[in-house]
């Protein structure tokens, strides 16, 4: 089976937009990923700074 202009050039235009809907989709995924991350450790960082800051607090009052 051999493909007229016409049909080559539509496939092309075809493939060429699944290709950048797939690098749509993994910029997507990679920028989702990586807002996480950040957020994930800003909420790490916040919770070590509260448990340093309550640590003297909560320590015993009968230490020499």
């Amino acid at each position: 089976m051999r493909l007229t202009d016409d049909e080559l050039s539509a496939r092309k235009r075809r493939n060429l937009w699944i290709a950048l809907g797939l690098v749509a989709f993994m910029v997507l995924v990679f920028m989702t990923t990586f807002l996480r991350l950040q957020q994930n450790l800003a909420d790490r960082k916040a919770l070590n700074a509260a448990a340093v800051a309550e640590a003297p607090a909560s320590a015993p009052a009968d230490r020499p």
